[in-house]
């Protein structure tokens, strides 16, 4: 869906639903007449036992119309639930599953600026409001509606109309109270979910991150700053409930008044005669039917300024740009892998210097390609514009002399296989998280052959379940080493036709690193390679090297000719190869 059909309102979900809710409020409505005439029984019973009319057969007679009353009540409250209540529960379904996919959608950018917290409390807090808005704030409004005109008109024309507008004086003074209420209701409910959504992200960030703050002995000082997030989220909710407590009772004490305007004046004109003691029980019946529309009022304005706030922070997301989408893109069904880096040059936003800088550079299908720096000058940044996760001008990316712009996002996912410097795995099994590209068509022999190249199968076999295991949140299981493998064995079952190994071999030793570069040979042969390191082992058998500084190739060829010249290159081969020297001797 587009942004406008994205921006959700109450009027929206109305036309959406509008035959389920219209039928959820006919049987509300037969519910409150059925109710309506439970205390005209009441009183006509009244009248006939003070008058001595109504022998036991008529007291069975009245019994058994007021269970034939209860009985259809439960029916028809059955009904409205499941099409007033059941169809608020279809929208927070409807919400859910567009707000994920619109996240989704999303670019990486609009993550690295997002707390998942706040997200979090989107996805739940505000959306459950807007349910309750939808459900139990429609039922109580037109509950409220209907049983207040039928109720006043009953009292009006069949029993007093002088008690009536007597015992309704206090009304007027209702309404004003839940208009100064309900603006207050609205401002400390949004502050509410605002304290939650920094109550939730610090929750999840401590858990996340619960081995670091082991390792550093930094738990007194986060349950310190966990209480006073807390303490916050406590103080704003308090601050909520002592407006709604003050709100209730004030509606509450308003609705005494009138019973006490009726219990007087109605008994006077009992005894005066004007009205009969079954019309007397009959009022205060009716009366305490109006109690609860008075009541609802505050409930609803509650849950409409609740539900209000939360629509307009998820409209918010909801009217944010997806900043990379396909247009105008080719008919192409497959990709062969060469590259062209056109005098690109590329920052993150314009409040930032240029990452890349003028880069030039071709890559042929089949060949091996390493890139080598310093960290920040601009290596996975590469990477991340050939995925496709930012943006650049058009013709400065070209795939198959295509511009990278004209492909489909989709195409050129699925036709690269990244083993990224963060590997992040699920809490699900080994296998899963290996077949995760197409679990479906992907089975146990493919999984254990990608494993046996990235010599992470003997590793898994030592596990009780093998490939089997369940991995602990992120893989916090597995050793640094053990992730990267087993997520450079989800890259290549892909059978991509660009393969791109992200600083992918800094957590295995170098003897581990020569085994996995042997197996990956005849992988290699029929692909497009991008390797990405800081050691020069992993890319000196490489068809052509890159080496990038602050943002710029500074060196390009093979690894014989870079030593040649005695460059950046040379300085950090020797450097390394010192490192190496000292290592061995200790």
């Amino acid at each position: 869906m587009n942004n406008k059909e994205n921006t959700y309102s109450f009027k929206y979900f109305f036309n959406n639903y509008r035959n389920r809710y219209l039928l959820g409020v006919v049987w509300l409505v037969l519910v409150d007449v059925l109710q309506l005439v439970i205390p005209w029984l009441l009183g006509d019973f009244t009248d006939r036992l003070q008058l001595k009319t109504i022998q036991m057969r008529g007291i069975i007679y009245y019994a058994l119309i007021i269970i034939g009353v209860a009985i259809l009540t439960a029916i028809f409250r059955y009904l409205w639930r499941l099409y007033i209540v059941g169809t608020s529960q279809l929208l927070e379904k409807q919400i859910r599953e567009n707000f994920y996919n619109h996240l989704l959608k999303l670019s990486t950018n609009y993550f690295n600026e997002q707390k998942t917290g706040d997200l979090m409390a989107h996805a739940t807090n505000d959306i459950k409001a807007v349910r309750q808005a939808m459900g139990p704030g429609v039922v109580m409004f037109f509950d409220a509606l209907f049983l207040t005109v039928a109720t006043i008109t009953i009292l009006l024309f069949k029993i007093d109309i002088r008690l009536t507008l007597i015992a309704l004086i206090p009304l007027p003074f209702l309404a004003i109270i839940s208009t100064y209420f309900s603006k207050s209701i609205h401002e400390k409910f949004t502050a509410v979910q605002e304290a939650f959504s920094n109550l939730t992200d610090k929750v999840q960030e401590n858990f996340s991150g619960i081995r670091v703050i082991k390792a550093f002995t930094q738990e007194d000082k986060e349950i310190e700053k966990f209480a006073s997030a807390n303490k916050l989220n406590f103080e704003k909710n308090i601050d909520l409930i002592k407006t709604w407590g003050l709100f209730h009772p004030m509606i509450q004490f308003i609705t005494a008044l009138s019973f006490l305007i009726v219990i007087w004046y109605g008994g006077t004109l009992v005894i005066q005669g004007i009205i009969s003691l079954g019309d007397f029980v009959a009022f205060n019946s009716y009366l305490g039917l109006l109690t609860w529309p008075m009541m609802a009022v505050g409930f609803v304005i509650n849950l409409i300024q609740r539900g209000t706030a939360s629509l307009k922070r998820l409209n918010k997301i909801f009217a944010e740009e997806e900043e990379i989408y396909d247009k105008n893109v080719l008919d192409i069904d497959s990709i062969e892998g060469k590259i062209e880096f056109n005098n690109l040059s590329f920052r993150y936003n314009e409040k930032e210097e240029y990452v890349l800088k003028n880069i030039n550079l071709e890559i042929n299908p089949g060949e091996t390609t390493g890139f080598l720096g310093r960290t920040g000058t601009g290596k996975t940044t590469i990477v991340n514009l050939l995925l496709r996760l930012f943006n650049v001008n058009d013709n400065e990316i070209l795939i198959d002399g295509y511009d990278i712009n004209s492909l489909s996002i989709k195409l050129l996912r699925e036709e690269i296989g990244i083993v990224p410097q963060d590997n992040f795995l699920f809490s699900s099994t080994i296998a899963d998280n290996i077949a995760f590209f197409d679990p479906v068509n992907t089975d146990r022999k493919e999984v254990e052959k990608a494993a046996k190249i990235t010599e992470i199968y003997d590793d898994i076999m030592e596990f009780p379940n093998g490939f089997d295991t369940i991995l602990g949140e992120r893989g916090v299981t597995l050793s640094g080493g053990q992730k990267q493998r087993i997520s450079m064995a989800r890259a290549l079952i892909k059978k991509p036709k660009i393969l791109i190994l992200d600083d992918s071999f800094s957590a295995v030793d170098t003897q581990t690193e020569e085994k996995i570069l042997n197996n990956l040979r005849p992988v290699m042969k029929n692909r497009t390679v991008i390797l990405i390191s800081h050691r020069i082992s992993t890319l000196k058998n490489t068809d052509k090297i890159f080496v990038l500084d602050e943002g710029q190739i500074l060196e390009r060829g093979t690894h014989e000719e870079l030593i040649e010249n005695q460059q950046l290159y040379y300085d950090i081969f020797q450097k390394q190869q010192l490192e190496e020297k000292i290592a061995n001797i200790n």
